[in-house]
């Protein structure tokens, strides 16, 4: 099992705007084997999974650690996993996070549990994180090595980056021209 793809898995899944099948469907387009598996039941649940683990990286965000921990162990007792090893290829034998009974929302939040409880456990409770642009309210995974990440992606980093720019440079223009700073002012 690839936890930290799982791990960011799960970022994505609560990022995710399913209204419908086709929405799931299109979260999934790189698993198109599990297309024909999806039901209206999968949504509900995954939707509800979403509002569940949402608060996880929103306690990682703010470190704490004991909540980020109880509140993952809370969703592993409510969503039981159960691992198995998969010899659909048998030169190359792994482990899948659910039985091939299993439906594709108990699929993804078995992915998601695990993946982020492994990263919980092997790189720390504070690694989870909410976008800092003021525009978005998306979740991610810092697997930098001096956990640095602040942004979801590197559209919303530039986004912030530029508009702090453009913010020193207003700066700049008022502290140099007391004129243009109150026309810039006025114009707002």
């Amino acid at each position: 099992m690839d936890f930290i793809r799982y791990a960011e898995r799960a970022a994505a899944l609560v990022n995710a705007d399913l209204p419908d099948e086709e929405a799931l469907r299109e979260h999934l387009a790189d698993r198109s084997w599990l297309h024909r598996s999806v039901v209206g039941a999968d949504v509900d649940s995954v939707r509800t999974f979403q509002d569940e683990l949402r608060p996880v990286f929103e306690a990682s965000d703010v470190d704490d650690v004991a909540l980020v921990v109880s509140s993952l162990n809370d969703l592993l007792a409510e969503h039981p996993v159960t691992p198995m090893i998969s010899d659909h290829d048998p030169d190359n034998l792994h482990m899948h996070v659910a039985n091939r009974a299993a439906s594709v929302a108990e699929l993804l939040v078995g992915e998601a549990l695990m993946g982020l409880a492994n990263l919980v456990c092997d790189l720390g409770a504070t690694r989870l994180g909410i976008c800092l642009e003021p525009r978005c309210d998306h979740v991610f995974v810092d697997t930098s090595p001096n956990q640095s990440r602040r942004y979801c992606s590197d559209r919303c980093s530039s986004r912030a980056n530029v508009a702090a720019f453009r913010a020193r440079r207003r700066a700049e223009q008022v502290g140099d021209d007391p004129a243009a700073g109150r026309a810039e002012a006025a114009t707002r």
